[in-house]
C-alpha cells in the first residue's frame, strides 16, 4: 500500500489497508428515546450532536432519562472515557456523520439514543488514531457516497464496518493519534478562551455604560464621579456618504491594487475584514475628498446589515463604498469609546433599530443617523480609559480567533498529508 506524504522521522513501512471490522471488536449501538421518555434529573444521554471534529464529544446538548429506563435498556450504555460515534445525521450534507469523539469527564454512565454508537477496538488499534483518521479528507469523502436517504441521512452498520481503513503499525498509530490529540486540545484552548472573553466584554459592556434612565454605570474607573451626558451624534461629528453619483461616474473597481473600498461585508464585530475587497487604484480622487478616510473615523453600515461599526487605523489606504457611511468625531470626544458605544447591544436596541426604515431591505437615513444619542462621560481622560479597556478585550479576542485559525490550518494541512 502508498505511503503519506508526511511521516514522523523513523518510519518507513508500508501501511496496511484494513476495514473497520477488522479493528473495531463491538459497535454497541442506541435505543429509541421518545420525547414524553425525558425527564429533568437522571442518567445523561449521548446527544447526536455530541460528535464533532474535535475529537472530544460535545455533551451540551445532552438529556436525562429517569433510572428505570435506563436499567431497562443498560445495554445501550457507554461511559466516559469510551469512543463514540453517530451514523445518522439530520443535515443532509453530514458534516459529522462518523466522526469519531471520546467522552470525557468525570466517571459517568450515558444512555445512547438511536443513530449513536459505541466502538470498542481491538487490541494493539490506538482510539486515538482512529479519532483522527475519521477527520481526514478521505475518510469524509468515504462517508459522503456511503450515505443514504435525503433528508435524515445515515449509514447502515454493515456499510461502516465495512469501510476501508489505512494502517500503519501500532507505534506509529499512536503517535499520529497523540500529535492530532494535543492539536485539538490548543485550539479547544484558544476557543474557550475566546469565548471566555467575549462572555467578559459583554458583561462589561453592560456594566460600564449607564442602563436607560441612569447617569452613571454600575462599576466604574477610581477617580471619575461626574454623571455622564446625552450628545446628539451630529452635534459631535461630521456624517457623510459616497453619494451614488460618485460612485457611479468616478468609482472604478479592480481586484488588484493598493487603495481599498471598504464595503459593508469588510465591516463586522468591530473589525475591518479584508479577505474579500475591491481596489479603486483607477479612480478619479480629486472628485472623491469627502470619501477619503483618515485615522480615527469611525465606519458604520447604514444598509442591509445595518449597525456594523468598525474604526480606521491607518490613512491613505480606505475609501467609502456604497453602503457605508464615515463618522469623524469633530469635537474633544474619544472615537473609540464612540465606537465602542455604538456597539453596545444596548445601543442598538434602543437606538439603532427603532429608526430602521424597513421596504426591501433596512436602511438608514444620514440625517437619522446624526440623530443618534450617544450617553458619554463628560470627561474626555474616563472615555479614553473605557476606549483602552475594550481594545484590550478586542485584542485578546482578535489574538486568541487567529492562534485558532492558524492551528486549525496546521491541522487541515496535516490531515491532508498523513494519510494515504
Amino acid at each position: 500500500m502508498r505511503k503519506p506524504k508526511l511521516r514522523f522521522q523513523g518510519y518507513t513501512d508500508d501501511w496496511e489497508q484494513r476495514k473497520f471490522s477488522d479493528v473495531i471488536e463491538k459497535l454497541i449501538g442506541g435505543v429509541s428515546i421518545a420525547p414524553d421518555d425525558y425527564v429533568d434529573i437522571g442518567y445523561r444521554t449521548i446527544p447526536k450532536g455530541a460528535v464533532n471534529s474535535s475529537g472530544v464529544a460535545d455533551l451540551s446538548g445532552s438529556k436525562n432519562v429517569p433510572e428505570d429506563f435506563f436499567e431497562k435498556n443498560i445495554s445501550s450504555k457507554t461511559s466516559t472515557g469510551e469512543l463514540v460515534t453517530s451514523l445518522r445525521d439530520l443535515v443532509p450534507t453530514a458534516p459529522n456523520m462518523g466522526r469519531i469523539v471520546r467522552i470525557y469527564g468525570d466517571s459517568e454512565d450515558f444512555l445512547m439514543p438511536q443513530g449513536v454508537y459505541s466502538i470498542i477496538v481491538k487490541k494493539k488499534i490506538s482510539e486515538d488514531y482512529l479519532i483522527t483518521y475519521s477527520n481526514s479528507p478521505e475518510y469524509r469523502k468515504i462517508i459522503m457516497a456511503k450515505k443514504n436517504g435525503s433528508t435524515q441521512v445515515h449509514i447502515r452498520n454493515g456499510e461502516f464496518l465495512n469501510i476501508d481503513i489505512p494502517l500503519p503499525s501500532y507505534k506509529e498509530q499512536r503517535e499520529i493519534g497523540e500529535y492530532f490529540k494535543k492539536l485539538d486540545h490548543l485550539i479547544t484552548l484558544h476557543q474557550r478562551k475566546c469565548e471566555e472573553i467575549k462572555k467578559l466584554k459583554k458583561y462589561m459592556l453592560q456594566k460600564m455604560f449607564p442602563k436607560k434612565g441612569m447617569t452613571v454605570p454600575e462599576i466604574r474607573f477610581d477617580g471619575f464621579t461626574d454623571d455622564w451626558e446625552q450628545r446628539k451624534l451630529g452635534d459631535i461629528a461630521e456624517v457623510t456618504k459616497l453619494a451614488g453619483f460618485e460612485f457611479t461616474e468616478h468609482v472604478v473597481y479592480s481586484d488588484a491594487g493598493n487603495i481599498i473600498a471598504l464595503r459593508g461585508l469588510n465591516i463586522k464585530n468591530g473589525q475591518l475584514i479584508l479577505d474579500d475587497v475591491k481596489y479603486i487604484d483607477g479612480s478619479n480622487f480629486s472628485k472623491l475628498n469627502r470619501s477619503k478616510l483618515f485615522i480615527d473615523d469611525i465606519m458604520f453600515t447604514y444598509v442591509g446589515t445595518v449597525g456594523e461599526v468598525a474604526i480606521i487605523k491607518e490613512n491613505n489606504r480606505f475609501y467609502l463604498a456604497p453602503n457605508v457611511s464615515r463618522i469623524r468625531v469633530q469635537s474633544n470626544d474619544s472615537p473609540q469609546f464612540i465606537s465602542h458605544y455604538m456597539r453596545t447591544d444596548n445601543f442598538k436596541n434602543k437606538v439603532i433599530f427603532p429608526l430602521i426604515a424597513t421596504s426591501s431591505q433596512p436602511a438608514l437615513s444620514m440625517e437619522n443617523i446624526r440623530k443618534f444619542m450617544i450617553n458619554m462621560p463628560k470627561n474626555r481622560d474616563e472615555q479614553d480609559r473605557l476606549a483602552e479597556y475594550f481594545d484590550h478585550l478586542d485584542h485578546l479576542i482578535t489574538l486568541h480567533r487567529r492562534k485558532c485559525e492558524k492551528l486549525q490550518k496546521l491541522k487541515k494541512f496535516m490531515l491532508q498529508n498523513m494519510f494515504v
